[in-house]
């Protein structure tokens, strides 16, 4: 008898040692995923609350400036530095640079730079304010040739748009 006894309560230590080595292995990983879950579910609430609409659009090859004004029609609000490290794209269809922002005047060939049209100086480009972008390249056409124009936030939104070039 004694000797069941001994054996079961080796069986029991051995199956709560089992058990604290399972949950020490489980819990990290567990506590990880639900992490990363959480993580991604913020990143993927944040792109879909984040759109924007190409409002209307100017460039002149005297000048060599496109104008283009957009429209946060997202439910989020969009941060001016995020605004800063966007990807703007312009110039000829199929002939087209990558800009450098730029703060301030004048510009430069190759450089942006942009305003948010503010109700309430918040810097912040709030959902229905409109963004204005001024760039400089060499690549815009002449007039009545097409522009390609396309601005792209760090967060993957992107927005495009074709139009034509007049004075």
């Amino acid at each position: 008898m004694s000797s069941e006894t001994f054996t079961t309560a080796m069986f029991l230590i051995a199956a709560i040692i089992s058990a604290g080595v399972l949950i020490n292995a489980v819990f990290p990983v567990v506590y990880t995923l639900a992490g990363t879950i959480a993580s991604s579910s913020h990143k993927v609430d944040e792109r879909l609350s984040t759109d924007a609409r190409i409002v209307t659009t100017y460039a002149s090859e005297d000048n060599r400036i496109a104008r283009i004004w957009l429209k946060n029609v997202g439910t989020g609000r969009i941060a001016d530095a995020d605004v800063r490290k966007a990807d703007v794209f312009l110039g000829g269809q199929g002939d087209f640079i990558r800009l450098t922002w730029k703060s301030g005047e004048p510009l430069t060939d190759g450089t942006w730079t942009h305003r948010i049209l503010e109700e309430t100086q918040n810097n912040y480009w709030d959902p229905g304010e409109t963004l204005y972008i001024e760039g400089m390249a060499a690549e815009v056409p002449a007039k009545g040739q097409v522009v390609y124009f396309q601005f792209v936030l760090p967060t993957g939104l992107s927005r495009s748009t074709t139009f034509t070039a007049s004075d």
